[in-house]
């Protein structure tokens, strides 16, 4: 499935992912290949994705995630250093 994390100022990732997992507003979730289709909003914390190049992970501030026809969607406010 292909994961776009994208903030007010650049594109913070682009690429292909077996799953995801983010700091939902209400608990953290994972997104997994053929997930239904979904929009949530973002709380404080790490969004970790698993790739072919390993796991990796980016401290949002908050956002927006969608979720449809496996791309997964990532509005964030801010990404933390």
């Amino acid at each position: 499935m292909h994961l776009t994390i994208i903030t007010p100022d650049k594109k913070v990732f682009n690429g292909e992912v077996e799953s995801a997992t983010f700091p939902g507003s209400d608990g953290s979730f994972q997104v997994l290949n053929n997930h239904a289709p979904l929009v949530s909003s973002l709380g404080k914390g790490a969004i970790t994705y698993r790739g072919s190049g390993g796991e990796n992970s980016i401290i949002v501030e908050g956002g927006v995630v969608e979720v449809l026809k496996n791309n997964i969607s990532v509005l964030a406010e801010k990404i933390i250093d």
